[in-house]
């Protein structure tokens, strides 16, 4: 039995570690009242007469039936006896009706479940003392249920004992000897996922479940998600994590450290061993589901490349002495005074992490305003997700999205633009997934056909193929149909929006120089396609606009994201469930980091600098008169580094050695510091250049909440002690204090606390309600004290909706004869951003190289094969991978990850950067590919340089006393 710890549970009742046998139905419906063995029961019509029994209390035996799955009733276990009806119906597929009367225990009941039992027992291996599943087993739990003390038929003849087992998948096991053929692996992945990759082979007593074409779970469509090891009731399918350590016995919940979505987990132990990650029935954003990263990649918080002693040198030649943690904090500090005594206030900065932890973010731009006194901070946000802060504050009033994950659900019509969430934000992908599968509309633009456009029982579908570079003259021509079309919502228009900035716009957007057939020459998009997917989004209902890095990364990030918003606004898409502007964030806490203030020219909560009432609140709290002029921004950083100007960083959690574009001149930027303080868990890219070097802990070793990309504000709850004996927020404290600016909070709560203070839309959030609630979206203060889960339903928080003239201008990084192709880079399911935490798990299994995907016709010119390394080359430098031939791509475009530090994918990007924000243009970089026999100068480099390093990091261990 596991002891499951539910933050919920206490105060609402709503018990998550239980199975209530079949999903509720919807919300709103009529109330049913029956009788369940004498006991009236009043629950919502379309409730399953299973479900009800479970909600008093009452437990109906199942094996084929679990409250995640649509019911089946396949194995009769659950049959019940209703007044008045012949026969013994499965309870789990039989509906509650006013005034019934239900019987689930008598006699005959017992005889037939144990008929039943005996039935799946007699060709059962009964192993039950040597099963990994020993005391998590729910067949065994349900012959003891049954009363079942014999089996009569026994063992000879046919049967399924001794068939072999799928051991090809690096996470879980499947022992087919032990299926019970219930369907659930199935269904949760057709139900659930969405993938479709399992299947029942066969039929009468030959039925197996088969994945794919009775391959190996490795060589089919199976994307590892966990469901169907989640929904199994026995231990065919199994966590080899289970296997090695045993049934976990407790368990805490907390909250994913991957992607923006933010997905709650049981992290479940068994002592201080973590055995497994079991997405949580209560998580708000996952509803239970998990993705490969998620539920499975976890084993990077114990690898042995983690950091667990800080560490100090001279220079990046020298090798590294391991120190205290006092002598660490208190060379970081004597450097930074004596930097800033030399070369000024304004040399030094820091930047935040994306990965930390509100608390630990806040912490961190608090230090560096209040203590290094200047304004020198910045985030990861800078280069992913700015143009979004710019573009939604200037049209919508906020800068974030508008809507829940689950709002989806309600969308009739669904724009995706430069995004791949099953690839990047996989949960909700399959959430997206489900709803097309119920019909809703899909409309793609992306220079690639993703994955979304192949889901299964997909309906309608649109790809618009778009040349990199040119999202705006799209998203222009989309308006010029709603416009000129009449599709436009005048009510809303007249009702929620600037009327004169409306006239302006429509203005623009309605001359012939956006229309369609104009635009087709610049974006490559056929004009009768953008028409109909104008037509499409502006009158199927309701049209929800999801976008990621592929609208962000461009020198018109901050143009499109008003192109976009514009749209939302011209046909009434927002205010309500089921549409919107939904920016897909890409690490778990960007919005997070954006909110606590880690730009230059905002406080938390995006209040300026130059703003003297909020600034004033922020001296007031701090005890420290604040710069009222914005700071550097990252590009600012590394310039002012170069030339000389800026000589000390403190970094917490990103790895911008990687990350960043244009390599050489970021590395050119970290070399020409004089102290540079590096935060992590691991020698990290950045890292290797660092004079200082803090160990980080791991979400699995902290308190503190994350903000996801639907602004839902979770707990992370400490589940073992940080490695290195800190939490993150402590070393950030220590500092302070050793510069002579005291902090002393004892708990990440009471950092919440401030910060609710401090900040409007935070007023309202506090550990205890967090506890009380599971999660909350912002804005929450006394307007909104349970969150808002829909933004902008009545108004605007700048009053009305503004309209932004969105001119397209082409970009500087252009196609020609000496670079002719168009590289365009994004992430793959596998692995996660610089690939720090995933390559140390075996999701390397999947991906572990980036590649360059190129069209066969581009391959074909060039004389390419497939597995040939390619030199790439830009204007900004020459890196080399593996070329691999696809046909995602249209001819002329060329596609790479970038989670390996190795295939200097950065090398090549430019420093070309968004107008507004300085957001890089990732997403068009002009390239061309040739055959090659060895690896570019700069990766021969990287090479020699990282040896080098972790011969430092080696040599630090082996002196260590």
């Amino acid at each position: 039995m596991i002891e499951h710890y539910d933050p919920r549970r206490q105060a609402n009742s709503v018990d998550f570690s239980k199975d209530y046998g079949t999903p509720s139905p919807y919300p709103g419906a009529a109330t049913v009242n029956l009788e369940i063995d004498g006991v009236s029961i009043s629950v919502p019509e379309g409730t399953s007469v299973l479900r009800a029994a479970a909600l008093a209390d009452i437990n109906i035996p199942k094996l084929c039936a679990t409250d995640s799955l649509e019911p089946f009733g396949s194995c009769r276990l659950c049959a019940v006896q209703v007044e008045g009806r012949r026969g013994f119906p499965a309870s789990c597929t039989t509906p509650v009706v006013e005034g019934m009367k239900v019987t689930t225990q008598n006699e005959r009941l017992a005889k037939l479940r144990r008929n039943v039992m005996e039935l799946y027992i007699s060709d059962h291996p009964l192993d039950c003392l040597t099963c990994p599943a020993n005391g998590d087993c729910e067949l065994q739990d349900m012959a003891g249920s049954v009363g079942l003390r014999e089996v009569r038929y026994g063992f000879e003849g046919e049967n399924h004992l001794q068939a072999s087992k799928d051991e090809s998948n690096p996470y879980f096991s499947f022992d087919s000897s032990k299926c019970i053929l219930c369907s659930r692996c199935v269904r949760a992945c057709d139900e659930v996922q969405g993938t479709f990759a399992l299947t029942i082979d066969g039929r009468g007593f030959d039925s197996k479940v088969s994945a794919g074409q009775n391959d190996a779970f490795m060589d089919s469509d199976c994307v590892s998600c966990g469901a169907c090891v989640q929904a199994c009731p026995t231990a065919t399918l199994m966590e080899k994590s289970v296997i090695d350590h045993g049934v976990p016995d407790r368990s805490v919940v907390t909250t994913c450290a991957y992607c923006g979505v933010g997905c709650s987990f049981e992290a479940q132990m068994k002592g201080d061993q973590l055995v497994r990650m079991v997405p949580y029935k209560g998580g708000d954003a996952n509803h239970g589901h998990s993705c490969v990263k998620g539920r499975f990649a976890f084993g990077y918080a114990t690898h042995p490349d983690r950091l667990t002693t800080p560490m100090i040198r001279d220079s990046i030649d020298q090798p590294w002495r391991e120190v205290s943690w006092e002598e660490a904090i208190t060379f970081a500090a004597n450097r930074l005074k004596a930097i800033q005594a030399e070369h000024g206030r304004e040399s030094i900065g820091g930047i935040t992490s994306s990965r930390c932890t509100n608390e630990e973010t806040y912490l961190v731009q608090k230090l560096i305003r209040a203590a290094f006194g200047n304004n020198n901070t910045d985030t990861c946000a800078r280069v992913c997700h700015s143009p979004t802060g710019y573009g939604l504050k200037t049209t919508l009033g906020e800068s974030a999205g508008t809507q829940t994950f689950d709002s989806v659900m309600k969308a009739d019509a669904i724009i995706v633009i430069g995004a791949n969430p099953t690839d990047a934000h996989p949960v909700f992908g399959s959430m997206m997934r489900k709803r097309l599968r119920q019909g809703a509309k899909l409309i793609v633009a992306d220079p690639r056909r993703i994955d979304l456009l192949k889901t299964p029982h997909l309906g309608e579908a649109q790809h618009l193929p778009l040349r990199p570079g040119t999202n705006v003259a799209l998203v222009n021509a989309l308006g010029h149909v709603v416009v000129t079309e009449g599709l436009e919502d005048k009510a809303f228009v007249a009702r929620r929006c600037d009327t004169d900035a409306y006239h302006r716009w429509r203005e623009f957007i309605a001359e012939p120089r956006h229309s369609p057939e104009a635009s087709e020459a610049i974006t490559g998009v056929p004009a009768e396609a953008v028409r109909q997917a104008a037509r499409t989004y502006a009158t199927t209902g309701n049209g929800a606009i999801y976008y990621g890095l592929g609208v962000t990364e461009h020198s018109q990030g901050s143009t499109m994201v008003m192109g976009i918003a514009n749209l939302a606004l011209a046909t009434g898409n927002i205010g309500r469930e089921g549409v919107g502007v939904n920016p897909l964030r890409g690490q778990n806490n960007v919005q997070g980091s954006c909110d606590m203030g880690s730009f230059p020219h905002e406080l938390p909560g995006y209040q300026h600098v130059a703003d003297p009432i909020a600034r004033g609140r922020f001296e007031s709290v701090w005890g420290v008169e604040l710069d009222d002029e914005p700071g550097l921004r990252i590009p600012n950083m590394f310039d002012a580094a170069i030339e000389g100007t800026f000589k000390a960083l403190y970094v917490q959690g990103e790895d911008i050695a990687q990350s960043d574009p244009n390599t050489q001149h970021v590395e050119a930027a970290l070399t020409s510091l004089d102290c540079l303080i590096v935060q992590d868990i691991f020698l990290n890219e950045t890292a290797k250049f660092a004079h200082v070097l803090l160990p980080g802990s791991s979400f699995l070793e902290k308190n503190g909440t994350f903000t996801n990309a639907e602004r839902r504000i979770n707990r992370v709850r400490k589940v073992t002690p940080p490695v290195a004996g800190k939490e993150d927020w402590e070393v950030t404290q220590d500092l302070a204090n050793a510069l002579g600016y005291p902090m002393h909070y004892t708990h990440p709560s009471e950092i919440m606390d401030e910060i609710a203070q401090l900040t409007p839309s935070f007023a309202g959030v506090s550990y205890a309600k967090l506890e009380e609630r599971g999660s909350l979206q912002w804005p929450c203060n006394a307007e909104y004290p349970l969150g808002m889960p829909t933004m902008h339903e009545v108004e605007f928080p700048i009053g009305l909706g503004r309209f932004a003239i969105t001119e397209y201008v082409a970009t500087e990084e252009r196609a020609n004869r000496r670079f002719p192709l168009l590289l365009t880079t994004g992430r793959i399911l596998s692995q996660y951003n610089v690939g720090a935490q995933t390559r140390r798990t075996d999701n390397q299994r999947w991906h572990d190289e980036d590649v360059l995907e190129l069209h066969p016709s581009d391959a074909e010119l060039r004389g390419v094969r497939d597995g040939d390394w390619l030199g790439i080359t830009s204007r900004s430098g020459q890196t080399v991978l593996r070329a691999r031939l696809s046909e995602r791509m249209q001819p002329g475009v060329v596609y790479t990850t970038f989670h390996h530090p190795g295939s200097g994918a950065n090398v090549i990007t430019t420093d070309n950067s968004d107008w507004a924000t300085n957001c890089p243009e990732y997403k068009v970089t002009a390239v061309q590919v040739e055959k090659v026999s060895q690896p570019s100068a700069w990766q021969q480099r990287f090479s020699t340089f990282d040896l080098i390093q972790r011969d430092h990091l080696a040599n630090a261990h082996q002196e260590a006393p």
